[in-house]
């Protein structure tokens, strides 16, 4: 029975592998720009979709939903990922499964659905192509901003500190590093009231321009 459920396991890997790579060359020309988590995780949910129809064609449907999760884990184990960090994923996967009334999310609901040659994949896609929140440019931004708070706070601190050493000599060492512990804070505020201010701008203003008006 062991040998066989373990079986069973690598042969359901070996299907959504095959899925994965035919619902990959769908969606390579159609020039998609997600964020990296979001389409991972709409990739992982889809094929816990796939895994799961596996094993309820395969005598398993009473716990198929499960062991796909679990299939998923095993799979993400085998492509190098550290097996503590797999089980935290596939756990934040369960979280983003279900939606707040029930229903299964839609990758996983597409994915459970998807047949041979067709574009289920793509099809998840396209229903996110206009949603700001999870766009590669809005992700660029945000990540670019850490770095720019990161950085420029630690520079700020050390300018703040230098020019108190500089010209105020008398100054004590508490005053000194506290007032570069307030430079620093000074320029993380600045800057993220105006990463704010460029996200309200941008992208709240390109979201309400495609909404359209209601009739």
């Amino acid at each position: 029975m062991i040998d066989q459920e373990a079986v069973t396991l690598d042969d359901c890997i070996q299907h959504a592998r095959e899925v994965l790579n035919e619902q990959i060359l769908h969606i390579k020309g159609k020039g998609y720009d997600f964020a990296p988590q979001f389409k991972e995780m709409t990739i992982q949910l889809y094929l816990v979709g796939v895994m799961w129809r596996f094993y309820e064609e395969h005598n398993s449907s009473e716990m198929a939903r499960e062991k796909a999760f679990s299939t998923l884990c095993s799979m993400m184990v085998k492509d190098g990922i550290k097996s503590k960090r797999a089980k935290k994923q596939v756990d934040f996967l369960k979280k983003m499964s279900k939606l707040e009334d029930g229903d299964d999310a839609l990758a996983i609901a597409i994915g459970h659905e998807s047949k041979p040659g067709d574009e289920s994949l793509a099809e998840i896609f396209d229903h996110y192509v206009d949603e700001i929140g999870v766009s590669g440019s809005l992700w660029r931004h945000y990540d670019l901003g850490k770095k720019i708070i990161l950085f420029g706070g630690l520079l700020m601190g050390f300018a703040g500190v230098w020019f108190v050493t500089i010209f105020m000599p008398e100054s004590s060492d508490m005053f000194i590093l506290a007032f570069g512990l307030l430079t620093a804070f000074l320029f993380v505020i600045s800057v993220s009231l105006i990463g704010l201010l460029i996200y309200r701008l941008k992208f709240k203003k390109g979201k309400h321009s495609e909404t359209p008006p209601a009739v």
